[in-house]
This record gives structure tokens, C-alpha cells and sequence, in this order.
């Protein structure tokens, strides 16, 4: 399995052009179902997430071809409507074409989605809206049954602001006769570029970013041709990674007012910030302050999937730092990582504290998850000596060539 060497200590200088957002683009595939005309998705990212989901649109009878940035989608035969324990199993995401799949072909069998173990990320509320909208369901045997005969269009109060189900309503509802609303819908702007491709496509899908989203059923969408957003968590990673190394890079392709939350933070520590359009500049110093409360929140609020790598900020930022995590219940695996490398972190529950140290040490380390393993890149990028990360793999889900990136700004990295 491949490595990445990181040889800590070099300041990062330079332009990052930002990828596409994973978490825009896996509900744009999903949303392709929905119509039998052939679908381009622009700037999308060669990651491992996206090809399991090409797996599981394959598998349902889509033509899917992928090449350079451009996703190339036809759903217009259809041969199933089951994506099965194998492919689910790999990716959360799987679970977007529960709504799709119900839109179009009225049933589904689906398995329980897998994809990072950072908690139990329930699809409870997923459920229980579609239950609402009078979908017949049964839960047996590890799968989902659904049958969607019957379904109907009505007003849902989500419990709590979920971006899986506030998407999955949105599918489900886009090709449904009569209005749907969602009261207390999740914000994320990968959720407004989901509405924008819907509108493309022929969709009427209003208040997407608001807690109220209306969603007008249509008979049916067409083709459409849509460039995804930047992904903010890509482009807050690359922020940090300044401000843990110093120097000054540019962020291109990302709105500034998406990850708003991590720069008003980094701009009181040890970065200066400036943003024109989608490009953001930051100027780092080598001198940082310790962040004292951070809380991981729902969209506009501080987002989860930062939540390690600012852990890998505060390590070595002069002060101590109190981290909530209130997302998921398990996402402090990179910390027993991070400890190996000299950090002192103390976690109770689901709080972190954090003491900075001068400098961490390079130290053989284990990639566990996503954005954890994308903490511990960090961390290497600052470290005295050389850090060893293995497991790569879960980095390359979210991360396209992360190594390449960065060394392009300076970094000595390389993969193995």
C-alpha cells in the first residue's frame, strides 16, 4: 500500500487551483438519474469517492464516462434499482440515490452506506421524512426497502439540519407532482449547487442556503451541462497548511464566504487575508496564537470535516485550544496519531484540549480516516525530521494528489 514521506520544515509558496467539491459532486451524479438525457458535470476531481460512485451508477444501468475533469452521464436505461452491500459499503454517499432512485423508477433496495467510521451518521432522518412523504419502507437484513408507488408531496420539519436528507428530499421531491417543503434544512452551499444544477436541468428547487427550501415537482428534467463549486474543506486544508509552515499561498477557485468560519479564525492567529472573487490570499506568519474555543457546528458554523486538521494547527500554536466536536461522536482518531508526533492533546468526550508545543516531531503514523489522515499531512508539513503516513487511501478519497499539491508549493513530500 502507498506511503506518503513528508520531510517537515519548508515554508509553502505559490497557487493552488482548488478541486472540485466531493461533496457537491457525488449528489450532482446522484441527481443525473433523474433524467434520461446525458449529463456533463464539469471540474470534477479524480478521487477515489467518485469512482465508487461511477461503480454504483454502472451497476444501476447508467453510462458513465469520466475523463480529464468531465463526468459524462446518461441514466437513460436503467436496469436496477438496488445498489448492493459490495458497493454501498464503500461509500456514504451511496446513500444520495436513495431520493433519485425513488424519483425515477418509483422502488429501491439499498444497503446501509459505509465510507469513513467516524460515528454512527444514522439515515434516520432520511427516512423518516421519505415515511412522511408516504413511501413504504422495511428495514431487513442490512438493506433498505422502499416502495414509492404512492408517494406524495407535503411539508417536512427535519430534527435537525442534515445535509444527506435535506439532498435526498430534494431528489426525491424534484420530479414529484406538487410542492415539497423542508423546514430547518441544512445551509451548505453544496446543497445550493445542487439546486443550481436541478435548474438547469428544468427543476423548480427555491431557498437552498436557507432553513426553508421549496421544491416544485416537474414531469420531467432534461440534459444540462453544470461546473461544480470548489471544495471549501480542499481549500481551509491548504489554509492551514499555511498557517502551520509559513509563507503565502493562493487559493483560487474558492468563494471566501464558504469556509468564513476557519478564516476569521486563522486572520486572529497568524494569517493575513485577503479575497477577491474566488481567490483567496493568505500570508502567514511563523509565530501562532492558540485559538481558544472551537466548535464544530452545522453550516455557516464551523465545519466537522476541519475539525482535525485545525487539532493539527493548534498543536503547535502558542497557548491552549478548547475543541467541541458536535457532529460526529467519533472523530478524534487522529489524536493517538498526533501524540506519536509529540502533541499534547487531552480528549474527554467530546472535547479536546490542546497545548502547543514549539515543534512536533516526524514519527510513523496511520491514516484512519479522511480528514484525520489529512491532519496528520499537516502535521508532517511542520514536524522536526521525517513523518511517515500509511493508509493512505482514505487521504485519496477526498484529496486529489494531495503530494503533488503540495510539493508544487514547496513541500518535500513524496508517495511511496
Amino acid at each position: 500500500m502507498a506511503k506518503l514521506v513528508i520531510n517537515g520544515g519548508n515554508r509553502l509558496y505559490g497557487c493552488v487551483e482548488v478541486q472540485g467539491a466531493k461533496n457537491a459532486i457525488l449528489p450532482l451524479m446522484a441527481a443525473a438519474m433523474l433524467t434520461d438525457e446525458k449529463v456533463v458535470i464539469k471540474n470534477v476531481p479524480n478521487l477515489i469517492d467518485v469512482h465508487n460512485m461511477s461503480k454504483i451508477l454502472l451497476a444501476l444501468g447508467a453510462d458513465i464516462d469520466i475523463s480529464s475533469d468531465r463526468a459524462l452521464i446518461s441514466a437513460a436505461n436503467l436496469k436496477s434499482s438496488e445498489i448492493a452491500h459490495i458497493l454501498a459499503k464503500e461509500l456514504r454517499s451511496s446513500i444520495f440515490l436513495l431520493g433519485p432512485v425513488l424519483g425515477r423508477l418509483k422502488q429501491a433496495k439499498v444497503a446501509y452506506p459505509g465510507g469513513c467510521d467516524i460515528g454512527l451518521r444514522p439515515i434516520d432522518i432520511h427516512l423518516k421524512a421519505l415515511r412522511e412523504m408516504n413511501v413504504k419502507i422495511v428495514e431487513r437484513s442490512g438493506y433498505i426497502y422502499c416502495d414509492a408507488s404512492k408517494m406524495t408531496p407535503t411539508e417536512l420539519m427535519l430534527d435537525y439540519p442534515s445535509v444527506g436528507a435535506t439532498e435526498n428530499i430534494i431528489l426525491a421531491s424534484a420530479t414529484l407532482k406538487g410542492k415539497t417543503t423542508i423546514m430547518n434544512a441544512a445551509r451548505e452551499p453544496e446543497i445550493v449547487d445542487l439546486q443550481n444544477f436541478l435548474n438547469t436541468m428544468g427543476g423548480n428547487v427555491k431557498g437552498a442556503g436557507t432553513p426553508f427550501i421549496e421544491i416544485e415537482g416537474v414531469e420531467r428534467l432534461h440534459g444540462s451541462e453544470y461546473r461544480a463549486m470548489g471544495d471549501r474543506i480542499v481549500a481551509g486544508t491548504y489554509a492551514i497548511a499555511a498557517a502551520m509552515c509559513g509563507g503565502e499561498i493562493v487559493l483560487k477557485g474558492c468563494k471566501a464566504e464558504h469556509i468564513q468560519s476557519l478564516l476569521s479564525k486563522l486572520s486572529k492567529t497568524s494569517c493575513n487575508i485577503k479575497h477577491i472573487g474566488d481567490n483567496i490570499e493568505i500570508a502567514a506568519k511563523t509565530k501562532r496564537e492558540a485559538i481558544e474555543y472551537i466548535e464544530t457546528q452545522p453550516y455557516p458554523g464551523f465545519p466537522t470535516d476541519l475539525q482535525a486538521p485545525i487539532i493539527a494547527l493548534q498543536t503547535i500554536s502558542h497557548g491552549v485550544s478548547v475543541i467541541t466536536e458536535n457532529i460526529f461522536e467519533n472523530r478524534y482518531k487522529h489524536v493517538c496519531e498526533l501524540l506519536k508526533m509529540g502533541a499534547n492533546i487531552r480528549v474527554k468526550g467530546r472535547t479536546a484540549i490542546v497545548r502547543g508545543v514549539e515543534r512536533l516531531s516526524g514519527a510513523e503514523v496511520i491514516s484512519q480516516d479522511l480528514r484525520g489522515g489529512a491532519a496528520l499531512v499537516l502535521a508532517g508539513l511542520n514536524a522536526i525530521g521525517t513523518t511517515i503516513i500509511s493508509n493512505v487511501h482514505h487521504i485519496d478519497r477526498g484529496y486529489e494528489d494531495i503530494e503533488k499539491v503540495l510539493k508544487r508549493l514547496g513541500a518535500d513530500i513524496r508517495r511511496v
